[in-house]
C-alpha cells in the first residue's frame, strides 16, 4: 500500500503549474483542429467535482461545434468576440439552473429536505445568488480541467444574454453566466501579458 504524502509532497510540479496559471493564456485565434467529443465528456468529470455550496451543482454547459449552433451565436455576441468564436472548434454556453435545488436530495442525501432553504418566492433571490456564486466556481474549474487536457481556453464576456436565454433556455430553466472558447490555441492571437495586482494591494492576512 502506498504511504500517505506528507503536506509538502502534495504540491504538483511547477510544469503542472505554469500549464495551470502562470504560462496559461486567453486565446484569441485558434488552429484548424478539431475538439474530441470524449475529451469533451472528460473535461465535464473532472471539473464536476469543483466544491459548491451543499454540493448544489448548479452549472449547465451547452458545447457548440457544429457550424450551424455557432452561427447562431454570432449575432449575440459583441462584434469583438465574433470572428474569434467562429474560428473556435467549441464555443462553451455555461449556465446555470434556476432550481437547482430540485436535485438536492440526490446531491446532498445526508441532508434530506435541505432544499426547502430555497423554496418559496421569499428565498428566490438567496436561491439566484447561490445558483450564479456557485456556477461562477465551477467555471473557474472548467477552465483548469480544460487546461490541464491539453485545451487552451477563450473565456469571455461581451454577449446578449437574454438572447441567449431566449434561444437556448426558451422554459427559462438557466440563465447564461459566461461563455467560453475552446481549442487549440494559436499563439500569434495571444496579446502581451497584462500586469495582475501585487499580494499586498489585492490581500491581507488578519
Amino acid at each position: 500500500m502506498m504511504e500517505p504524502m506528507d503536506k509538502a509532497g502534495r504540491k504538483i510540479g511547477t510544469d503542472a503549474l505554469d500549464r495551470l496559471f502562470g504560462g496559461a493564456r486567453t486565446h484569441n485565434a485558434w488552429r484548424d483542429e478539431p475538439v474530441d467529443d470524449g475529451i469533451l465528456h472528460e473535461l465535464y468529470e473532472q471539473m464536476k467535482w469543483a466544491p459548491t455550496s451543499a454540493n448544489c451543482s448548479p452549472l449547465r454547459i451547452l458545447f457548440l461545434k457544429s457550424e450551424a449552433s455557432k452561427r447562431t451565436l454570432e449575432p449575440m455576441l459583441m462584434e469583438g468576440n465574433r470572428a474569434k468564436s467562429m474560428a473556435a472548434p467549441v464555443v462553451a454556453i455555461l449556465a446555470y439552473e434556476h432550481k437547482f435545488y430540485e436535485r438536492l436530495d440526490e446531491l446532498f442525501p445526508h441532508a434530506p429536505g435541505f432544499k426547502n432553504m430555497f423554496l418559496g418566492e421569499a428565498k428566490r433571490a438567496f436561491a439566484e445568488e447561490t445558483a450564479m456564486r456557485n456556477s461562477s466556481l465551477q467555471g473557474g474549474y472548467f477552465i483548469l480541467a480544460a487546461r490541464a487536457l491539453g485545451l487552451d481556453c477563450g473565456p469571455m464576456s461581451g454577449f446578449d444574454s437574454k438572447a441567449v436565454d431566449a434561444h437556448w433556455f426558451p422554459d427559462g430553466d438557466c440563465h447564461v453566466n459566461f461563455l467560453c472558447n475552446l481549442g487549440y490555441g494559436d499563439e500569434a492571437g495571444v496579446h502581451p501579458r497584462s500586469p495582475r495586482l501585487p499580494f499586498d494591494a489585492a490581500c491581507k492576512i488578519l
